[in-house]
């Protein structure tokens, strides 16, 4: 979900309702269409923090859905040493008692924060923000949390992508469990307007390297799986499942939940079911 809570008269996209009930307006739409797919796949709703009590209160009881939080820190609460000090952080104790199931780690965005701040302290070392996600990782696993770790390579690396690949895998996952890890490959250089998003030889290739380097962890598309790339994403079967974002591009921009499902239903008629969906 990102950010898509803002609403449209505050610069967001948000057009789905008042800001006090945005997140039961999501699930409670799709909550119940998705129950039909619960055999088939996986499903995690990232909120931000101020909607995960309220997601966690309209889920369904045995809703296929999982309520995940946007990211962890990278210290967690220690009893008889630390009860949770650190403001404007939030630990995973935290995360889990707010009820989530899940985190994404290391998006495009969270990168470029943390390689903003390495900046300003005057060091350009790429390894150091893997580092940092690293024990991002091993704090929501402490915890018991499911994680989305994300990886891709700018414009600027696309000559040297699977060396940048393989230094964002094996630093960040260093020494973690990667039993409930999916490896969600975003595509940096084609994120956003005008930008041209990766043909299907590209994913399919990025797929099998990353497995090669982290076999037995299922790759998800980062990108955006969408009504235009959803034959086309369920046709790669090394592609376990994809994260949906904006679901309309145009016009008033947003996430809508009918357009959600019409997403999902078709990612799964094209076959996304076969590759173990992670939606």
């Amino acid at each position: 979900m990102k950010r898509f809570d803002i609403p449209a008269e505050l610069g967001g996209v948000n057009r789905l309702g008042n800001i006090r009930n945005w997140a039961e307006r999501i699930l409670g739409s799709v909550g119940k269409e998705l129950v039909a797919y619960q055999e088939k796949a996986d499903f995690t709703f990232f909120f931000p923090e101020a909607h995960l009590l309220s997601a966690k209160a309209v889920k369904l009881s045995g809703s296929p859905v999982s309520v995940g939080c946007q990211g962890v820190y990278r210290e967690d609460v220690a009893p008889k040493s630390n009860f949770g000090a650190f403001t404007t952080n939030r630990p995973a104790s935290a995360a889990k008692a707010l009820g989530c199931q899940a985190a994404i780690i290391g998006h495009c965005e969270e990168r470029a924060d943390l390689a903003g701040v390495l900046k300003e302290a005057k060091t350009a070392d790429d390894k150091a923000v893997n580092r940092i996600l690293n024990r991002e990782v091993a704090a929501a696993q402490r915890q018991g949390l499911k994680v989305v770790y994300c990886i891709g390579e700018k414009e600027i690396q696309r000559d040297s992508w699977q060396e940048v690949l393989q230094m964002q895998l094996e630093t960040g996952l260093a020494g973690v469990c990667t039993e409930n890890v999916a490896i969600a490959y975003e595509p940096v250089w084609a994120i956003g307007p005008g930008k041209t998003p990766p043909d299907r030889e590209t994913i399919r290739e990025t797929a099998v390297y990353i497995k090669s380097v982290f076999p037995g962890c299922p790759v998800v598309y980062g990108g955006g799986l969408k009504k235009e790339n959803a034959a086309m994403l369920a046709s790669v079967p090394e592609i376990d499942g994809a994260l949906i974002a904006l679901t309309r591009f145009s016009g008033e921009i947003g996430f809508y939940p009918e357009e959600f499902l019409q997403i999902v239903s078709l990612y799964m008629e094209y076959g996304g079911e076969n590759n173990g969906a992670c939606v």
